[in-house]
């Protein structure tokens, strides 16, 4: 489903399909690992999902991961440095160009790209789109020019409500920020659904505005275009 003219949702990325670049994002490589050492036990299957889904996309020119591959702040744990390489090998093997744009949780990710001759950058201009990570807002000079950014960070989901039962979602974002278009791509941590954002508090500044006019595209079996986040709400 196109979210935008030549921007396609696969799944849970974003494929700009005349650049042939797909953009994926908030992996939080080690996340199960964090849950353990917190006292919550739960079996550790994210790396093995992740690679089942993205087996599903193919090849492309280059991939760009929007920040937030893996997940400790201040260290790299054994599990995040084994996962977060076979990540790259295997996304390195699917593109022409692997980038890492860098997220609030990789303050300590040059040595992982290091490994791998990988480019770390700060943000990725594609013609007049910005992909960045979204924890904090650009400056004018960066956005001269751009007319849709795409960010993470916020791993949006919403809620869906049917008779008793209420099931949490992955969902992009669509909608206008100064002007520009804002997209706004759901996290790849398998682990979580992410955060409901008709009840939660939200991280990005991109978001710290009235939401109701944003479109919402729900992923599921499929993706389904659930209109305005104001019918939801």
């Amino acid at each position: 489903m196109e979210i935008l003219k030549n921007v396609e949702i696969v799944d849970l990325c974003l494929y700009l399909k005349k650049e042939k670049v797909l953009i994926l994002a908030d992996t939080h490589i080690g996340y199960e690992e964090s849950l353990n050492k917190q006292g919550v036990l739960i079996p550790r299957f994210q790396f093995k999902d992740i690679i089942e889904r993205l087996e599903k996309v193919g090849n492309v020119d280059k991939i760009i991961i929007n920040g937030d591959i893996k997940h400790e702040f201040g260290t790299i744990s054994e599990l995040e440095w084994r996962h977060s390489l076979r990540l790259l090998d295997f996304l390195s093997k699917h593109c022409n160009e692997l980038i890492l744009v860098k997220g609030n949780h990789d303050t300590i990710l040059g040595p992982i790209a290091k490994k791998r001759n990988v480019k770390v950058e700060d943000y990725v201009k594609i013609k007049n789109i910005l992909a960045i990570h979204g924890h904090k807002i650009p400056s004018k000079k960066l956005l001269k020019g751009i007319k849709t950014i795409i960010i993470g960070h916020e791993h949006p989901a919403v809620s869906i409500h049917e008779g008793p039962r209420t099931e949490l979602f992955k969902c992009f974002l669509k909608g206008k920020w100064k002007r520009k278009t804002l997209i706004v791509q759901p996290s790849l941590n398998l682990v979580t659904e992410g955060t409901d954002i008709l009840k939660e508090q939200l991280l990005s500044p991109f978001l710290k505005q009235d939401l109701s006019n944003f479109e919402c595209f729900i992923v599921g079996d499929k993706v389904y275009d659930f209109g305005k986040l104001k019918k939801l709400i």
